[in-house]
């Protein structure tokens, strides 16, 4: 999780409003910095924000039966599929992270992920027969994109999607697009483990952002931060989501390849221009692992990461080169992970 923290308080003629709605399964927070006289007008363009953000949660929500999302999983194969510019969008920039991630990301893993939650719910784990029905209906090559007639087709049928790895990061773009669009650049909006910052707080270099690790119950005071403006910060891990079954802790991320959970305790700090590109490299990151997670953020332009791996209670980190150094405790200086 990304947690955004104060910083000294600047001249008298600013002020920090805060606010939080529950959407997209989690809290979302905005963090505005207004000039005094223009507090009213601030709270009218949070309000259209969080609407706005309610409004993606009916569109992306795999958990809503009517969801734009599930109205395309339920039409038939072959049907090209007039979408929300919304929802095109995300599938375009979903698609492309899959190439680049060569699979491992895909906002087509529904009837994989779906499985793993009934696994979860029941503590059992999914059988092979069960791995292999779902493995069969994902897959990005199954969807045929058309910009110009902004339509998705599947060709196969039993399709299930998740954006579970996009939507958050998606929804907190639109928001912030919002209350910059409306005066306010200094803000920030943050959903769950996905931050997106404006321009930084009066009189400050930028926000500072602390960023939680593996093990639970940190104090703020000894998280490791980062200070960032006009960009976006994403973590994914498996640091409260996980269940265990037979002495082995499977994470809630489930890896395409294998149909489980991830059982390496491993996480991934991104930093990236938006919350869209940030959510979605952090999810394909942890899924890569260290090692080739490392080396696929390096062979991206503009988009740096930390990878924190937990093995025998102790966490090793891993840097790009671009990573701008943390401030605050840490339990191992970077070094190069061991081989399992």
């Amino acid at each position: 999780m990304t947690i955004s923290l104060p910083g000294p308080l600047s001249a008298s003629e600013w002020h920090l409003l805060t606010f939080k709605e529950p959407h997209m399964g989690t809290e979302f927070t905005i963090r505005a910095w207004t000039e005094e006289g223009r507090e009213s007008d601030l709270t009218r363009l949070v309000e259209r924000a969080f609407a706005r953000v309610k409004e993606l949660d009916a569109a992306l929500s795999d958990y809503l039966p009517e969801s734009e999302i599930n109205r395309l999983a339920k039409a038939p194969k072959g049907k090209a599929v007039i979408v929300s510019e919304d929802l095109f969008l995300v599938f375009e920039k979903a698609g492309k992270v899959t190439e680049a991630s060569g699979g491992v990301f895909d906002i087509t893993a529904g009837p994989l992920i779906r499985l793993w939650r009934m696994s979860r719910k029941n503590n059992a784990l999914p059988t092979p027969e069960q791995i292999a029905s779902a493995k069969a209906r994902t897959g990005f090559h199954h969807l045929v994109l058309d910009a110009e007639k902004r339509t998705i087709t599947k060709t196969m049928e039993g399709m299930l999607f998740d954006a579970g790895g996009i939507a958050k990061g998606y929804a907190a773009d639109a928001a912030l697009a919002i209350l910059k669009d409306g005066g306010f650049p200094r803000s920030l909006v943050a959903a769950s483990g996905d931050i997106v910052v404006g321009s930084p707080p009066p009189g400050e270099q930028g926000w500072r952002i602390g960023i939680e690790t593996l093990e639970i119950g940190h104090d703020l005071k000894d998280l490791q931060t980062v200070t960032l403006s006009d960009s976006a910060i994403s973590t994914s891990g498996d640091t409260r989501r996980y269940f265990e079954h037979g002495g082995v802790r499977y994470s809630h991320i489930v890896s395409p390849a294998t149909g489980l959970g991830l059982t390496e305790r491993t996480g991934a700090s991104v930093i990236a221009p938006d919350a869209t590109t940030s959510d979605s490299f952090a999810t394909a990151v942890t899924l890569l692992g260290p090692k080739e997670g490392l080396q696929f953020i390096r062979n991206q332009r503009g988009i740096e990461c930390q990878i924190v791996v937990l093995r025998d209670g102790h966490e090793a980190f891993l840097r790009s080169d671009g990573f701008p150094s943390p401030q605050g405790p840490q339990v191992q200086q970077e070094s190069p992970v061991p081989a399992p």
